[in-house]
């Protein structure tokens, strides 16, 4: 028996809209990470993009919980001495781009490399509920029925 290697002509993208309002950030960073890389996928092959084209609305609504909110520390470094800086994950979804809390979690699951910035491409985080892939007709994944531990009443 052979071992399935996925070649591109094999390959089908399909496009999902997830509405991140209520989720649980990193509940809902592992299953976007595993459907970026193609985990889901019987066909799965470690060294293909085979992932699907993730959409992802109302990112600026998305629950921590604990305290994570106030003590989640994003930091990074000017380049200049004694040029770190910080701010707390509540600062970000309250400031002018929210959905980077979403991506930078997402990114943080999927392994370094080139390949995973080719997946990350196929990543859309919106922070309102309009986005402009009505025509690409995504289908809608319903995080929240997977597992009562996704959402979070705030």
């Amino acid at each position: 028996m052979k071992t399935f290697t996925a070649k591109p002509a094999d390959i089908e993208k399909k496009w999902i809209l997830i509405d991140a309002e209520g989720l649980v950030l990193g509940r809902l960073a592992s299953i976007v990470a595993m459907r970026l890389r193609g985990k889901h996928k019987p066909s799965f092959t470690p060294h293909m993009d085979m992932g699907d084209n993730v959409i992802i609305i109302n990112a600026d609504k998305i629950q921590l919980t604990g305290n994570k909110r106030a003590d989640k520390i994003y930091y990074w470094h000017t380049g200049h001495p004694g040029g770190i800086k910080q701010r707390t994950a509540g600062q970000i979804l309250e400031g002018q781009f929210p959905e980077r809390v979403l991506t930078k979690a997402i990114q943080r699951m999927l392994p370094g490399g080139s390949l995973s910035r080719q997946q990350m491409k196929n990543l859309r985080v919106y922070a309102s509920a309009e986005h402009p892939h009505e025509a690409q007709n995504p289908e809608v994944l319903d995080i929240a029925s997977l597992n009562p531990k996704n959402t979070r009443s705030a």
